[in-house]
Order: C-alpha cells, then sequence, then structure tokens
C-alpha cells in the first residue's frame, strides 16, 4: 500500500452529509461527497492487511461476508490515496458495471468483514466507490462502448433491474444483439421504483440506461412477458432468455382487518411515490390524493402511519412518510432490538448484526425525539371505521423462547395496546417471484418458488433459458443481483458461442 501506517494516523472520517429536517424538505440525494485530501486519507486507511476479506463475497451465516462482486477494493483504494483517479475507475470497472447504484445503496458487507474493522472503524470502502465513479461521471470518462463486432445472436432479458442491466451490458460487451423487457414504464425495475429518490436519484439510473442504450442495447417499456406478449413469442425470436425479472411477490399479514382501506405493501406505496415525482419534475403535486385506486398515489400527509417490517424497505417508507408530512409514524419490527455490538455468535468476518440509526430512524428521531422502531411487537388484528379505513392496529409484546431448538415467539400478557393509524405500509419481505413467464416458458421452480438454476451455471431446465437474480435466489441484495447478472451473462454466452471471453 502507498500508506502502510494510515490506518495508525487517520480515524475513520465519513463526508458530512445534511442535516435531517434539512432534507426532509425535498426529495433531493442526502448523501454527501467529501474532499479530495478526505478521500485519500480514507484510502490511506486500507491495510496491506496481506489477505483482504473484503473482496471475498462469500455468505457466512446465510449473509454476505465482503464484496458479492469481488471487487478490487485494496486495489482501487491505493489508487486514489496517489491521486490515479482514472486508474481507480479502471479497476473499478472491471467487476462493477454499476459502481453508482451500489456506493449508494449496498449495506457495504465489503466493510463488514474488513480487517482493519476487527480493532477499529473499518475503510470506508462504500464512499470511496462511489466517489470514484461519481468524480469519472463529473470529469467525463464514462463514456458509451458499443462492440467493434457484432455475432449475429439475439438474446432477450426479461426484467431491468440491477440483475437485468448488468447481464444486457455484459451480453452486449460480447457482441450480442440484447433486448430488455420492462412492465413499468421505466427501465431500472427495483432501482428506478423500488428505491427511494432521496436514497437514488432517478437521474443516476437514467444516466446508465442511456448509456446502454448509445451502446446498443433496446429496451421495451410497459411490456409484461406472459401477459403483455406470450412467453413463447421470445422463444421464436431469440436465440436465449435470460430471466431477471426480480421477487416481486410481497409477504402478506393475514390477520384480521387486512382488507380495510389505507393497508398497502410498501412497494405500491413506493413506486407510486417515485412516479409521481418522476411525472411532476421532480415535486409532489400541491394537491395530495388520498390512497388511490387508479394506480396514481399513497399519501401518508397528515396521518398517524405504522410501518410493518425493519428491512431496508421499511427504512424507505419511513423516510418517504416523512417527507409526505405524515402527523405521527412507528415501526414495527418483531425481532428484538440488535446489541450495540458483535455478539459472540456474530464474529468477524460475518456480516455485523448490529444496532443501526438508518437515514430514516434518524430522521424521526430528528422530528419526533426518538428512534420509531418498536421490537418484539407483534400485530393481531386491524380495526377500521365505518367507511371500512384502518383506524387502529391492536398489538402484543413476545418475546422469544426456545422450542426444541427452534426459537418461536411468545405473546407476554399484559402487553396489548392499541396504536391509531390510517396508514399501514407492509414492508416484510418477499417470497418469490410473480412473473407469469415461468409457467408459460415451463421453468422449473425450487422450494420457495424461485426459478430452478443452478449458481453458477444459470441454465434452468428448458433448453437456453437463464435465470438469474432475486428471481432465482430470492429476495437479496442490489450486488447480489449484479454478481448474478454478470455471471448468467457469461454462460449465456457460453452457450451461445461454445466459449466466452466474459468474466
Amino acid at each position: 500500500m502507498g500508506k502502510p501506517t494510515g490506518f495508525l494516523e487517520y480515524p475513520r472520517e465519513l463526508p458530512v452529509v445534511r442535516a435531517p429536517k434539512e432534507r426532509l424538505k425535498d426529495w433531493l440525494e442526502f448523501h454527501g461527497h467529501g474532499e479530495e485530501e478526505l478521500l485519500r486519507k480514507q484510502a490511506a486507511r486500507c491495510m496491506d492487511c496481506g489477505i483482504p476479506f473484503c473482496h471475498t463475497g462469500k455468505l457466512i451465516g446465510g449473509m454476505a461476508s465482503g464484496c458479492p462482486i469481488n471487487n478490487l477494493i485494496p486495489e482501487w483504494n491505493d489508487l486514489v490515496y496517489r491521486g490515479l483517479w482514472r486508474e481507480a475507475l479502471e479497476r473499478l470497472h472491471k467487476t462493477n458495471n454499476f459502481p453508482e447504484f451500489t456506493g449508494r445503496v449496498c449495506p457495504a458487507p465489503c466493510e463488514g468483514s474488513c480487517v482493519l474493522g476487527i480493532s477499529e472503524p473499518p475503510v470506508t470502502i462504500k464512499n470511496i466507490e462511489c466517489s470514484i465513479i461519481d468524480r469519472a461521471f463529473e470529469e467525463g470518462w464514462v463514456v458509451p462502448e458499443p462492440p467493434e463486432k457484432r455475432t449475429g445472436k439475439k438474446v432477450a432479458v426479461v426484467g431491468s433491474g440491477p440483475a437485468g442491466l448488468a447481464c444486457a451490458a455484459q451480453l452486449n460487451r460480447a457482441g450480442h444483439w440484447v433486448t430488455v423487457y420492462e412492465r413499468a414504464d421505466r427501465i431500472g425495475g427495483l432501482l428506478m421504483y423500488g428505491i427511494p429518490n432521496m436514497k437514488l436519484d432517478k437521474r443516476i439510473v437514467q444516466r446508465r440506461v442511456d448509456l446502454l442504450a448509445a451502446e446498443g442495447v433496446r429496451f421495451i417499456t410497459n411490456c409484461e412477458v406472459g401477459t403483455d406478449i406470450p412467453a413463447q413469442q421470445l422463444r421464436e425470436e431469440y436465440d436465449a432468455i435470460v430471466l431477471c425479472g426480480g421477487a416481486t411477490l410481497p409477504r402478506d399479514l393475514k390477520i384480521e382487518g387486512r382488507h380495510l382501506k389505507g393497508i398497502h405493501f410498501a412497494m405500491e406505496f413506493l413506486g407510486r411515490n417515485t412516479k409521481a415525482l418522476l411525472d411532476h419534475n421532480g415535486q409532489l403535486p400541491e394537491t395530495i390524493p388520498g390512497p388511490s385506486t387508479n394506480g396514481e398515489f399513497i399519501s401518508a400527509r397528515g396521518k398517524d402511519v405504522i410501518v410493518i417490517g425493519g428491512g431496508d424497505t421499511g427504512t424507505d417508507c419511513v423516510g418517504t412518510a416523512l417527507r409526505h408530512g405524515c402527523k405521527s409514524l412507528v415501526q414495527f419490527e418483531i425481532l428484538p432490538k440488535p446489541p450495540v455490538e458483535r455478539a459472540p455468535d456474530n464474529p468477524w468476518p460475518q456480516w455485523p448484526k448490529i444496532y443501526r440509526l438508518d437515514y430514516g430512524q434518524e430522521e424521526a428521531a430528528a422530528i419526533f425525539g426518538q428512534d420509531p422502531r418498536v421490537y418484539c411487537i407483534q400485530t393481531k388484528k386491524f380495526v377500521g371505521d365505518e367507511k371500512g379505513h384502518v383506524k387502529e392496529a391492536h398489538t402484543v409484546q413476545i418475546e422469544w423462547v426456545n422450542d426444541n431448538g427452534r426459537f418461536v415467539p411468545k405473546e407476554i400478557p399484559g402487553t396489548e395496546k392499541v396504536y391509531p393509524c390510517q396508514l399501514v405500509l407492509l414492508a416484510m419481505g418477499f417470497l418469490g417471484p410473480e412473473n407469469p413467464v415461468l409457467d408459460q416458458l415451463g421453468v422449473e421452480r425450487d422450494a420457495r418458488s424461485n426459478a430452478k438454476a443452478e449458481y453458477g451455471v444459470y441454465a434452468t431446465n428448458v433448453p437456453g433459458v437463464f435465470a438469474a437474480g432475486d428471481m432465482r435466489r430470492g429476495q437479496s441484495l442490489v450486488v447480489w443481483a449484479i454478481n448474478e447478472g454478470r455471471e448468467a451473462a457469461r454462460e449465456c454466452d457460453r452457450y451461445l458461442m461454445g466459449t466466452t471471453d466474459l468474466p
């Protein structure tokens, strides 16, 4: 490394982000950008550790440990320290098609397995990654690079989320003609409509989509394969198909009162919000309609809001509802509150399962005075008003008890409570793919209803049909989707050409 003692000389330091109360006034990104001197010092903290775990990309205990796309992190940290930004970009693009996405929304398993993190705060890997690509766009280094030769082979990619876009980018790089089908009106999948604008500006997504289009990738929107066109049509028109439709079937809460108005799935709430922003040039309309039936918008303004679910999607619902101007907000988590530091059964280099105050909870605390999360709570039923709209959530506290080696929730008598609510957002994860294309193509499914295809191979039981991303592995991280999209492109290229040069 250029600065072998950097980790001893410089503390971990991140750029200052906008204050919560300030950023709640708009939908602009809250991420901060550091000056070059700060970034070079932070890159200097990367140790000459001998065996860097940050880019291993392994699953330990069911969670990512290290970077799933095997980013060459020590290399580009060293280059940033030396001020060689363009060379750092080249290293970054060797493994990651879209560092501007992962540098904003990835939870950074790389930092969780950083060797320095054993005894000190880890290197600010995620921020350095984002800074490299943002500078590259500012300097004009990222330009369309269409392939020099075409193979004449045609590939259909179903789904334009991170897996589909990564797959399309790699297949196009190999010289194939690639067409991406997207059922929404804009390209990007969850990058466009699943992640709110303050976390990932949609101009950044569109910028990359425009680059791919300039390189020769064809995009078709408002077209759900299996519904708007038969899946068999793709088999007739293309030499191969890669299914990257995601795991978009939400987990429901089937309790009394679920049918009441004002109870929505998180993605319904988030997607409609982003669409309204984009359709109104980055501003929500002055007169915000209430919960709609026409698919346009769901408002939290002036309402008592309950978010059920504690993951990233729940956090995004919290941040979005606050920007609407909700009256109150509480977030239910059925699991216990995580410890402040790693538990003995959660050793490095596993992802640290510790208490974190994410951006949405930080904003809620700034407005309402405390973290909005309530732990070890279970919703028993919803109660509505005379118009059939939800007005209350009835809950009970639980404890987790060992039942023959399996932990199960047990209600605690006397802890029943009623919460007022006019809007309930269900953010409890996803069960699997909902796209009818799987059934029409005759693709086998695994025990969790995902497309059945071996990791690293990605071929389904149907010749010439591959599957990648959440549609194959189930709900996961953006960075895992990019990993699978890239690797599925490699295997699809091998199928088409007999050999492949794709990584």
